[in-house]
């Protein structure tokens, strides 16, 4: 009965007076429609009575004001968190900038704090890295400072010349000690 009522109703749209406006139509064609009409209703009431169609409709609609009000709900949460994600994205960035002007701060103190450390050994993004690196400066400067030691003590010169004395003489013959005073040497 359903195939009916849709061809009825294909039929009824192309034969409806009120679209085609004031052509001569037979007057059966249009009893016809206006009887298809009230058929596809009887057959709508059939499948929906009129009283289940109405407790339907105020459930569907209590429904879709529920679903609105929680739409509504959720969209000013968004809103919300969006207004506070901002809003933490702004106290992070300052956050860093504060950190990365610490720790150049701390950087600036531990050179100064280490003289014998040269400032081009020291560097990082963070203290710990900071802290890292100056150990490691630390340990180069003990070990260089140790191999200078090594070897300078290895070309050590005797601090100054032996003590100039006269030879002693009293081992020589006297013609050697003459020889030895008239500068000849044999």
């Amino acid at each position: 009965m359903i195939d009916e009522v849709t061809l009825v109703d294909d039929e009824s749209q192309e034969g409806n007076p009120a679209e085609q406006g004031t052509e001569d139509h037979d007057p059966g064609e249009i009893d016809t429609v206006i009887a298809d009409e009230k058929s596809r209703d009887e057959v709508g009431e059939q499948v929906f009575p009129p009283a289940e169609r109405g407790e339907e409709l105020v459930l569907a609609n209590a429904r879709i004001v529920e679903l609105e009000e929680t739409v509504s709900d959720r969209d000013s949460e968004v809103a919300s968190l969006k207004k506070y994600a901002t809003e933490l994205e702004g106290m992070l960035s300052a956050s860093r900038d504060s950190l990365v002007e610490a720790v150049s701060r701390y950087r600036d103190v531990v050179i100064q704090a280490s003289p014998g450390v040269l400032e081009e050994l020291v560097s990082g993004d963070s203290i710990a890295s900071i802290d890292e690196s100056l150990r490691n400066a630390k340990s180069l400067i003990g070990k260089v400072r140790e191999g200078l030691e090594a070897e300078v003590s290895l070309a050590r010169v005797p601090a100054g010349a032996p003590e100039r004395r006269l030879p002693d003489l009293s081992a020589l013959s006297p013609r050697e000690k003459i020889q030895y005073g008239i500068g000849g040497n044999k």
